[in-house]
Order: C-alpha cells, then sequence, then structure tokens
C-alpha cells in the first residue's frame, strides 16, 4: 500500500460515512445534498486510486462520474423542487468542503503526473468535478436570484 492508496482509503472512509450519515438520518434536503457530496467524494477517490494502481481507466471512470454526478443532482433539484421549497438546505459548507478537497486532490496528481496528455485529463475532470459541485449546490439553496427573479 503506496500513499496515494492510503489517501484514497481515508477520503472514501470519512467522506462515506459523512453521506451514509446524511443519507440515513436527514430530511429530504440533507439527503439530496449528501446525494452530491458523494459524488465529490467518490470521483476524487478513483483519481487518487488511479495514481496509486497505475490504471488510467480509473481516471476515466472519474471523469465520468464528474460528469454526470451533478446532472444526477440537477434532476433531482428539478423534481422534488416543491418540496425542497419549504427548507432549502444548507449547502454552503459542504460544498466548499468538497470542491477545496476535490481542487487539492487534482493539484496533487497535476504535480505527481508531470505535463501531458493525464495532466490534462486531470484538469478537466477537477474543472468538471468543481464547476459541477457548485451549480448543483446553487440550484439546491434556490438558485441564482438574477436567473429566478427574471
Amino acid at each position: 500500500m503506496n500513499g496515494w492508496i492510503a489517501a484514497a482509503a481515508a477520503l472514501l472512509a470519512v467522506g462515506g460515512a459523512v453521506v451514509v450519515w446524511a443519507v440515513s438520518t436527514g430530511p429530504l434536503p440533507r439527503r439530496v445534498t449528501a446525494q452530491n457530496l458523494a459524488t465529490s467524494v467518490a470521483s476524487p477517490g478513483l483519481l487518487l486510486l488511479a495514481q496509486g494502481y497505475g490504471r488510467s481507466s480509473y481516471v476515466d471512470l472519474a471523469l465520468l462520474l464528474a460528469l454526470l454526478g451533478p446532472v444526477g443532482t440537477l434532476v433531482f433539484a428539478r423534481l422534488l423542487a416543491d418540496d425542497l421549497a419549504d427548507a432549502r438546505p444548507p449547502t454552503q459548507g459542504p460544498t466548499w468542503v468538497a470542491a477545496g478537497v476535490g481542487g487539492v486532490v487534482v493539484a496533487m496528481l497535476c504535480a505527481a503526473e508531470g505535463p501531458g496528455r493525464a495532466m490534462a485529463k486531470l484538469l478537466v475532470t477537477g474543472a468538471l468535478l468543481i464547476g459541477g459541485n457548485l451549480v448543483a449546490s446553487r440550484s439546491l439553496a434556490g438558485g441564482f436570484r438574477q436567473v429566478r427573479d427574471g
């Protein structure tokens, strides 16, 4: 076991425990926020495992998850808009923590990988992960005021 695998195990254990706790004990707004957080934990975990095991296919899986995870959250936000309108979930803290973890993981992997095609794929995955998480969390919190008000 190398340091990358240990970091992935720690990230997945702590993040997975938080997600399972929020999904199993919380009201609907917290459960939807936890669904968004699950993507933000699993994708950096897969990136760390890809580096630890030396398998680039895990990076492809993390890229796919970073692309489709926020889309799933947006679908839930749209379908549950009436239920979420009464009590908006507090998304500020989890959003910025997840974005920070994703940014740190991508920056560490880019430094380890060096310039090239693999680094470009890591940067795209990181941009999708952080940007998608921010947009999905903002939609859960009520959207953007300028868009909502016209």
